[in-house]
């Protein structure tokens, strides 16, 4: 066998296959050496996505999906992807990335896919948190499963890393944020309704039907404009209105903060919300859109308090009032349909916060996650889940940390805190909920 077919590390093993040689060969690299994921690729290639928010991550597919990419939403849900992980990832690493990585890993291996005709789709927040580096630790995982092969894209908003095909156009960027919101919206409604609907699937069939709906405006250029948006989301408050619900109501409400990872992925979180419900609690999930406005709002916060470029500063200011004013819209929905709770808005989370964390605390969900929990207690949801990821230090800092300080200003608050990580078993982690719903206050 030539030297050239025995080239390591490429399909696990040998190369004997002289058409895997040359696909291999076509594939471009920028100066650095890193993979690119180059036009062709986009035409050719399955992207595979990790899933976070089951509900804004359909609509996020199908919008790439309207603008010729090809996405496969990985949904798979069971221990081995723990075992996957702790074998391509360092086990002192944070718990979130140990997820990520193992279950795109597990997919590629899956037998599903051509190894040569996948790429893998991750996010990046360009902050301090390690999650900026689950893109680096993706790739040495690639490395020693023996497919470097396989390009590994970055979704990011900072300029991060960029690929000849794959790119966040203003039209794309304005259809993701939307999806965003009105995940947000309706999950929220949902959440209010599955713990009392007399027809059990009835928020659920809402959740499809509005999913697909909403993408299919995208897809003829509708349901972005202010004016649109506050049509649509009316409609969607008012769907859900309509369902029959129990004159039988005041279930515990229970919080879920932590870290974004955890707290929204049913993968991370071993379906806390599910666990909520079957409990026979109403699961209180603050939204994404404080966490996006908050990422954006530390750009600003970083010039004024270190100094840097005024430019950068204004530019942040002008996209989070962009997307506040949209927030607007969407809780102006909520309150036309008085049987539901109105969410929040970014700016009551920093009101909340003021004589507790400064706006420089910005690692990882940095003070938003202490102002959840106090906008939590004040809206009557005092009964909280903080979920704490295994290597996840500003979390523990700005959650399990803030804890006695809260209990203090506010004693009957019923906050407990759950450890998730590789040793981490579920009837452990349920227990010590079900002790704190065994001590909630019933609304």
């Amino acid at each position: 066998m030539s030297r050239s077919a025995r080239r390591p590390g490429y399909g696990g093993g040998t190369l004997t296959s002289r058409k895997e040689r040359r696909e291999i060969a076509k594939l471009i690299h920028d100066k650095s050496g890193r993979l690119l994921f180059t036009k062709e690729m986009k035409r050719e290639y399955t992207l595979l996505m990790p899933q976070m928010l089951p509900v804004t991550f359909t609509m996020m597919k199908k919008i790439f999906e309207l603008y010729g990419y090809t996405i496969d939403m990985l949904t798979t849900n069971h221990r081995g992807i723990v075992e996957t992980g702790l074998k391509y990832v360092h086990n002192d690493t944070c718990y979130p990335a140990l997820l990520v990585i193992g279950q795109l890993l597990e997919a590629i291996n899956s037998g599903k896919y051509d190894k040569h005709k996948i790429g893998l789709l991750i996010s990046q927040t360009g902050g301090g948190c390690r999650a900026s580096n689950y893109i680096h630790l993706l790739r040495k995982a690639l490395e020693k499963a023996g497919i470097p092969y396989i390009p590994v894209v970055s979704v990011n908003l900072s300029g991060l890393e960029k690929n000849p095909g794959f790119g966040l156009s203003v039209p794309v960027i304005r259809r993701l944020v939307a999806s965003m919101l009105y995940g947000d919206l309706i999950v929220w409604l949902s959440n209010q309704c599955k713990p009392y609907e007399i027809e059990q699937g009835a928020a659920e069939e809402l959740i499809t039907r509005h999913t697909d709906e909403i993408t299919t405006l995208f897809d003829k250029g509708k349901g972005l404009k202010k004016s649109e948006m506050r049509q649509y989301m009316e409609q969607i408050a008012a769907s859900f209105a309509q369902i029959a619900l129990s004159e039988k109501r005041g279930k515990p409400r229970v919080g879920i903060v932590g870290e974004i990872y955890i707290k929204y992925a049913p993968l991370g979180n071993n379906g806390l919300e599910r666990f909520l419900l079957d409990e026979g609690c109403e699961p209180v999930v603050p939204g994404l859109t404080d966490f996006m406005i908050f990422k954006i709002n530390n750009r600003a916060v970083d010039v004024d308090l270190y100094r840097g470029n005024r430019l950068k500063k204004m530019v942040a200011r002008v996209f989070q009032r962009y997307i506040e004013g949209m927030q607007r819209v969407m809780i102006d929905a909520v309150k036309t349909q008085p049987k539901f709770r109105p969410m929040g808005s970014f700016s009551d989370l920093q009101k909340l916060i003021k004589g507790y964390l400064g706006y420089g605390n910005k690692m990882g969900e940095g003070w938003l996650l202490t102002a959840e929990m106090l906008e939590l207690i004040h809206t009557g949801a005092k009964n909280i889940v903080c979920t704490q990821p295994f290597g996840c230090l500003p979390n523990h800092v700005v959650g399990k940390g803030m804890i006695r300080r809260l209990k203090d200003d506010y004693p009957d608050s019923n906050i407990v805190a759950i450890d998730y990580d590789p040793g981490a078993t579920k009837i452990n982690q349920e227990n010590r909920i079900k002790l704190m719903i065994s001590n909630a206050d019933y609304q």
